[in-house]
């Protein structure tokens, strides 16, 4: 189901997300490290894991997680993400590339974990317009994994089509269904009678 948010900023209605912050987060995302303490560069201070924990996530949303295992961890484990492989790139990537703001410093994990909650901030555009070019409807990641599963004539929940794709959509919130992906059939079909 996607979810819908109140006070969208204007241009922003396809921000559709269909994992919430708590599923991502107990399918198994990020190596299990996305909130270990770290010295961001972008705001030149150092943050805590725990502090980082309690300020971003909802109790419920961690409940049964090991906060040394799937949250804080120093060390990528890829035996704790759902589709057990390696994506992503680093906190300095991210932060060289123009992609962490001041506002959240991890990155956009924690941005859409706050805006989940009702945070709008000025970030929010930029953020969304992330999303969209990765998971939205014509998100390169997206349609790169819609396209191989109608290669390989499998339904959307086909683990063995693409696992590191299908990672990182989870990581941004998304998960392929065979509605999603019967969707994007149909837009190909119409292209190709053009």
């Amino acid at each position: 189901m996607d979810f819908k948010f109140p006070n969208l900023p204007t241009g922003c209605n396809d921000f559709t997300p269909n994992l919430s912050p708590a599923e991502i987060l107990s399918a198994g995302a990020f190596g299990g490290t996305y909130f270990r303490s770290i010295t961001s560069a972008v705001t030149n201070l150092k943050y805590n894991s725990a502090d980082v924990v309690v300020d971003t996530l909802r109790p419920d949303w961690v409940e049964g997680l090991s906060k040394p295992r799937h949250l804080c961890s120093d060390m990528y484990r890829t035996e704790v993400n759902r589709y057990k492989v390696k994506c992503g790139g680093s906190l300095g990537m991210w932060e060289s590339s123009g992609w962490v703001s001041e506002l959240d410093p991890y990155g956009w994990f924690q941005w859409y974990c706050r805006f989940y909650q009702g945070r709008r901030c000025d970030d929010d555009v930029r953020q969304i317009s992330r999303w969209s070019k990765c998971a939205g409807e014509k998100g390169r990641f997206r349609s790169q994994l819609s396209n191989k599963c109608l290669a390989a004539d499998t339904d959307a929940s086909d683990a063995k089509i693409s696992p590191v794709i299908r990672q990182t959509l989870l990581h941004w919130g998304f998960n392929l269904t065979d509605e999603k992906l019967a969707a994007h059939a149909k837009k190909q079909k119409q292209k190709s009678k053009k």
